[in-house]
């Protein structure tokens, strides 16, 4: 006899509501939660959707319709977070005429290779911190659709300089092609050129503000240090971009540019080379975030060894930074200054993140130490921590795994075996 009508109603409900209360068993050997200063052992991260709903102490066993993931030999914890990249590129012999070549859109497709290659090495969350034609912006927005796979990204769209400074996309180009940049293409000369610039990165739907504050490694200018905004015109950047729900990451390698920097108000500090215990004692009393992209300084230090690899005029300020940024990290952190993990990756190569956590234990920090920076503090400097940063019920469902205790041997962090993004796997 066939089935009734009222049957395979009341079959279709059932399969629905078991549908509707499949969840996903994560089985962690190990956990990290971001919050604690020990790993948990043996415990169960129970996943619906995209969030996470609970945490138990054992293995939970499944239900029927559940998905266990066994990771009882690894260790879990929260999605890593990047405060510091540019996924439209990395450093060459060949990027300073690569733009000559390139359009915009080859640019665009190239970062989407890194930005696969930043998700799967375990950094669910990232900062893009300056591209040019908006790259970031698209990029960021071609993610959250679900064209293509990635980390989450907060773009600062393009960056801010002034005329001739680190951020100014004309550097080292022939008179002919300078021309006169503005506000539009992120140079600002005055307090009015900063609100306009300010507001124009609104327009273009930036999540926040990169000020070039003072001369820098890469770029072809002789300086690395010297200051480039004014206080007024930072005041500016800071006031407008409050007004316009934004945060602000200055890059300032010198101290000076870093001290206007922190009393106008900004949130982060990048690289902070050259950075003097008074100015780390401002950022303490401010609150302002030191981000160190200690990777980014080992990396131009040794390619500065390398002739040709380098435009004349950049090796000699790579050689000066390089060896410094480890010796001003072991300062800021033993004068207790904030830190937030953070690489510059598109100096180094994409993937390669991790090794800022080898660095950073270098410099005298606790692996778990190293393991917050790129999570719970990273929230908190993106002031997302009601959603993301420590593996706890209620928050997104962005887990990862490493083979090891990375609490023994911080190099296990090289080793990502397991990606969940919002309750989706990614790798595992």
């Amino acid at each position: 006899m066939s089935p009734t009508p009222r049957f395979l109603a009341a079959a279709a409900l059932a399969v629905l509501f078991t549908a509707a209360q499949a969840k996903t068993l994560i089985h962690a050997g190990r956990l990290i939660d971001g919050r604690a200063d020990t790993a948990r052992q043996n415990v169960t991260v129970v996943v619906e959707g995209d969030r996470i709903t609970g945490i138990a102490d054992g293995f939970t066993a499944p239900a029927a319709g559940d998905t266990v993931i066994d990771l009882k030999n690894a260790t879990v914890m929260p999605g890593l977070m990047d405060m510091h990249v540019h996924l439209n590129g990395e450093q060459s012999p060949t990027s300073y005429t690569e733009r000559f070549f390139m359009n915009p859109a080859d640019v665009a497709l190239r970062a989407t290779v890194y930005a696969k290659r930043t998700l799967l090495a375990g950094f669910t969350t990232v900062r893009d911190l300056g591209a040019a034609d908006n790259v970031n912006n698209s990029l960021r927005d071609a993610i959250a659709k679900g064209w293509i796979v990635g980390p989450r990204v907060f773009s600062a769209g393009k960056s801010l300089a002034t005329t001739g400074g680190h951020g100014d996309p004309t550097n080292g180009l022939n008179d002919e092609l300078r021309g006169d940049p503005g506000p539009k293409e992120g140079v600002i000369n005055s307090p009015e050129d900063a609100r306009k610039a300010v507001r124009q990165r609104y327009k273009e739907g930036a999540d926040l503000i990169k000020v070039t504050g003072t001369g820098g490694v890469l770029s072809l200018a002789k300086s690395p240090q010297n200051p480039q905004l004014t206080d007024a015109e930072f005041k500016a950047v800071v006031e407008t971009a409050r007004e316009y729900g934004m945060k602000v990451a200055v890059h300032a390698h010198g101290d000076e540019g870093a001290r206007r920097a922190v009393l106008a108000g900004v949130d982060s500090i990048e690289h902070g080379t050259w950075l003097s215990d008074e100015t780390m004692d401002l950022m303490k009393k401010h609150g302002t975030w030191y981000v160190p992209t200690i990777h980014a300084g080992r990396f131009v230090g040794d390619k500065a060894k390398q002739p040709g690899y380098f435009p004349e005029i950049v090796r000699p300020k790579a050689a000066a930074v390089g060896p410094l940024i480890l010796a001003t990290f072991q300062r800021a952190h033993a004068r207790g200054v904030k830190i937030a993990f953070g690489t510059d990756m598109g100096v180094g190569p994409h993937g390669d993140n991790w090794q800022e956590f080898a660095y950073m234990v270098e410099g005298g920090m606790k692996p778990m130490e190293a393991i917050k920076a790129a999570t719970l503090n990273a929230s908190q400097l993106l002031g997302i921590e009601k959603d993301l940063g420590t593996v706890e019920a209620g928050k997104l469902a962005d887990l990862v795994a490493v083979a090891g205790d990375p609490l023994a041997d911080i190099k296990a962090m090289k080793d990502v075996t397991f990606v969940m993004k919002a309750g989706t796997v990614y790798k595992q």
